[in-house]
């Protein structure tokens, strides 16, 4: 195996023997077979688009075998090999279509990985073909190998929003025709580094694209996110604890289990769903427990419920917890109870059988400041930073971890001057949500906007702060203090450099996959920056 797709690659370089993560050398393998596979699937699709022909069903699988692959989401090496001997079924289908559309066979070179190669049958067969087809090629130039990476990464990191849009039926063809183009042109050796750059600006459009389709999706379904305080005490009663990001599943587990005397808690990046005026209508809904994904060990143990993940963000479990986790969607673990659709009966029966919670209320934080809360005031916002109230701006977001380092953020949080406004997203929040910040004039001085695919709400309120100051993003008084872990992280970062923001300050580790000539065109082009010390970084963006 060799995996550098997150920011804990094993000494900064890629894991190659286990991942931190806890992913399995032969689950490595396996899925970089499935990125394999679908990038001759897309060979074959784009022609297709090429000739005006396309399938919905292709163009869904692609983007669900892509979420598989991404960090903490399938460590399962059955489910995965399930999914390869799909992906090669899909690429046969997408051949096909092209030849029906192009009235005969392909003149052109074909890719190896677009070829009739089969997968076999036996597990040790498959894995050596796998070792085959790494996510590293040494054969090709570092600084072409890395930005092809950034940009399977960014893709993988907008397939997950992608597939959350989907479950809630909305589609975008703009987004599949990028994906199998993109995806094609990784396997073509005619291009240059400076064609990468300009393929990875154009995924953090698209990135862009599919973080709007998802938050329509979201808000025509469940309304805007309000301003909410969410209880972090518990209620009496049996319990079902919800870890992901999906609020389809939410609503639907809402849904089955009203008036069954089970309360519903959020755990990580489900937070924000308690800002959503068509969730938090169901009484049961009754607060968040835990804090983000990496302390799932410890607050899992004590939680006396059923528990269940969404989306990715699981780590292998304990013991004494494992015969009460169920997974679901694309998420599986071994020896893990999955569940297949929308029937939740059985883990409705596991919290009716544990012990459940007794009333013991908490301390309450808010969430739902996504962008149309934050523009409802926005001429109070205006007004104070117009009269020195509010001096700036700090977006201070992203995925949180457990390696060291990440205390930064809690450290910058707590120094950021009291005449200045924190804007959180993602499960990076958890590091200093729990804190106190006071207000300015009634404007809270932390506003949680919501999950890692709510940068768009940061990106709407950074363009209407700058069209009613009439200046570009980058004259706001506004600086971006990000930290990443896995690949929506770098879906984001690269929508952001499409925007044009600069002075990013990024943490707690720059990416593995980045080489030092991609890191200095970066650097000159955008100014992206290691973080340091919150003083010395916050003595900077001042001046």
């Amino acid at each position: 195996m060799f995996c550098y797709q997150c920011e804990t690659a094993a000494k900064g370089t890629g894991c190659d023997k286990v991942g931190v993560c806890g992913k399995q050398a032969t689950t490595s393998d396996l899925q970089d077979l499935l990125v394999y596979t679908v990038k001759g699937i897309s060979f074959w699709a784009n022609l297709a688009r090429e000739k005006g022909a396309k399938d919905s069903a292709i163009d869904r699988f692609v983007i669900e075998a892509l979420f598989t692959t991404v960090t903490n989401v399938d460590f399962d090496d059955d489910s995965v090999a399930k999914v390869v001997s799909e992906a090669v079924a899909y690429r046969n289908q997408a051949q096909a279509l092209f030849e029906k559309a192009n009235g005969g066979a392909y003149n052109g070179q074909v890719p190896p990985a677009a070829q009739a190669w089969e997968f076999p049958a036996d597990r040790a067969a498959q894995l050596a073909l796998a070792q085959l087809h790494g996510v590293k090629d040494p054969t090709i130039d570092p600084d072409v190998q890395s930005m092809r990476s950034t940009i399977l990464f960014g893709i993988k990191g907008y397939a997950a929003y992608a597939d959350h849009a989907i479950i809630l039926e909305r589609e975008s063809d703009e987004i599949y025709a990028f994906t199998h183009k993109a995806l094609s042109q990784l396997l073509d050796d005619s291009l240059g580094l400076m064609d990468y750059v300009g393929i990875a600006m154009e995924t953090g459009r698209i990135n862009l694209v599919t973080m709007e389709l998802l938050n329509k999706a979201h808000t025509d379904r469940y309304g805007h996110p309000v301003p909410t305080p969410v209880q972090l005490g518990t209620k009496a009663g049996k319990a079902i604890l919800v870890s992901g990001h999906d609020l389809r599943f939410l609503e639907e587990l809402l849904i089955q289990t009203e008036g069954k005397g089970i309360n519903i808690y959020t755990h990580g990046e489900m937070l924000p769903a308690h800002g959503y005026p068509e969730l938090k209508k169901y009484a049961h809904l009754a607060g968040n427990f835990g804090g983000a994904w990496q302390d799932q060990h410890k607050e899992f143990q004590v939680f006396p419920g059923a528990i269940i993940f969404n989306t990715n963000c699981i780590q292998r479990p304990a013991d004494n917890y494992k015969d009460r986790l169920f997974t679901w969607g694309r998420v599986q673990f071994p020896d893990i109870k999955h569940v297949e659709g929308w029937d939740f009966s059985e883990v409705i029966d596991c919290a009716l059988a544990c012990e459940g919670f007794e009333d013991n209320p908490g301390q309450e934080i808010l969430v739902g400041f996504g962008h149309n809360a934050v523009l409802g005031v926005a001429d109070k916002v205006i007004e104070a930073v117009k009269s020195g109230a509010i001096k700036h701006f700090f977006l201070v977001g992203g995925c949180d971890g457990a390696k060291p380092g990440r205390n930064y953020y809690t450290e910058f949080a707590e120094a950021a001057p009291k005449d200045t406004v924190i804007l959180t997203l993602a499960c990076g929040k958890y590091r200093f949500n729990k804190m106190e910040f006071g207000d300015i004039g009634g404007i809270p001085r932390l506003l949680d906007i919501g999950q890692c695919n709510d940068a768009y709400s940061a990106v709407q309120i950074a363009v209407a702060l700058a069209e009613a100051f009439d200046c570009g993003v980058n004259d706001l008084p506004l600086s971006f203090i990000l930290s990443w872990y896995e690949q929506k992280a770098v879906a984001i970062l690269l929508t952001l450099l499409h925007l044009g923001i600069k002075d990013i300050k990024l943490g707690p580790t720059l990416p593995a996959f980045i080489t030092p000539n991609v890191l200095n065109f970066l650097v000159e082009n955008f100014n992206i920056a290691p973080i340091s010390t919150p003083e010395e970084d916050l003595k900077q963006i001042f001046g």
